[in-house]
């Protein structure tokens, strides 16, 4: 058996399948199957009980993590004038309008998120076919189609994370990596779970927040416990 093989099933040994594991439990044992030689990411994977084939149930949001994921994002900005100034001054790593678009079209896709003002969507649309499959479309309700992108490209730049419930009612989402601290990961992971219980919809029906996932990239998914979850957030 390889080294890795070996790794890994010592590590699925740990782990109690049927246990529901409090945050701090569930943290620590993750980061203990975390590997020496390399920094992995820390993601969730949350079970909702919403049904997204409903347009009022189709979560998709965005929040801005206390200690961000550890991730660099390159942000592209489409504006002009003023705002195209704005936008770099502000730590963008590209912003422009026809000569960006140009580039794109050209096969240049060396960007992780884009933002785009209103009166740009008009040019951005041109692409669409390009960056929409490979959701990097700017959306408003995401809040990267604004006037406002001085604001927008920081929080990007600080750990803004975008977020959408797939056809299976589950979010999916990285919250650090694991050279982060267990209280800064806790307090990404509380954040991440506060927003999503904001965005309830009315029409849910049942229990909302289902079951929770945590696992680093080479790792075993460990699941915490809703309930622990919501009254740590409810005491805080």
């Amino acid at each position: 058996m390889s080294k890795t093989g070996k790794i890994h099933k010592d590590n699925l040994a740990k782990v109690n399948s049927a246990s529901l594991y409090h945050l701090d439990e569930g943290l620590a044992l993750s980061l203990s199957c975390k590997r020496d030689k390399m920094v992995e990411s820390v993601d969730l994977a949350i079970g909702l009980g919403v049904d997204p084939r409903h347009a009022d149930q189709m979560i998709r949001s965005s929040v801005v993590l206390p200690h961000g994921t550890g991730k660099t994002e390159r942000v592209l900005v489409f504006a002009k004038g003023d705002k195209e100034k704005e936008a770099l001054e502000a730590g963008a790593d590209f912003a422009g309008g026809d000569d960006l678009v140009a580039k794109i079209k050209g096969g240049w896709l060396e960007f992780d998120r884009t933002i785009a003002t209103p009166d740009m969507m008009g040019t951005v649309g041109k692409i669409g076919r390009v960056l929409g499959p490979r959701g990097l479309m700017p959306n408003a309700k995401l809040g990267t189609v604004t006037f406002d992108v001085a604001r927008v490209v920081k929080e990007i730049k600080s750990g803004k994370v975008d977020f959408k419930v797939d056809k299976a009612g589950i979010i999916h989402a990285m919250v650090g990596k694991t050279s982060f601290s267990a209280e800064a990961l806790r307090e990404n992971i509380l954040s991440f779970i506060g927003k999503i219980l904001q965005l309830k919809p009315s029409s849910a029906k049942g229990i909302y927040l289902k079951a929770i996932s945590l696992s680093t990239t080479m790792g075993p998914g460990i699941k915490l416990d809703p309930v622990d979850l919501k009254s740590l957030l409810k005491a805080a």
